[in-house]
């Protein structure tokens, strides 16, 4: 089992919640974030004075899956998120020991 953590623009998170329904995928947990990466940020106006805006708004999905549609998954979410333009955002992949379905005690691959 996987952990995929994904960064994206806001713009492409339907896009991607799409994507992810048509193979399957289930659950999704997104979270607004801010961050920066080699876009550094930047300037705006705002009442004629300008300021530097160094935190750009982004979503991040946490989207657990089995290593059988990892790969499947991976491929829709940059599929669906790119738009071609920095900032597009950084996919991260960690293994995942155990999973567990509060509800009904499920464990393993079967809780997700």
């Amino acid at each position: 089992m996987k952990l995929i953590t994904a960064i994206i623009k806001p713009f492409k998170l339907d896009d991607v919640r799409e994507a992810l329904s048509e193979m399957g995928v289930s659950g999704v947990t997104a979270t607004e974030v801010k961050g920066f990466g080699r876009q550094k940020g930047h300037t705006e106006l705002y009442r004629g004075a300008e300021y530097v805006v160094d935190f750009l708004p982004k979503v991040k999905l946490e989207i657990a899956v089995t290593d059988a549609v990892l790969e499947q998954a991976l491929d829709a979410i940059v599929k669906a998120a790119n738009t071609g333009k920095i900032g597009d955002g950084k996919i991260f992949v960690t293994t995942l020991e155990q999973v567990i379905r509060i509800r009904t005690g499920e464990m393993g691959a079967d809780a997700i």
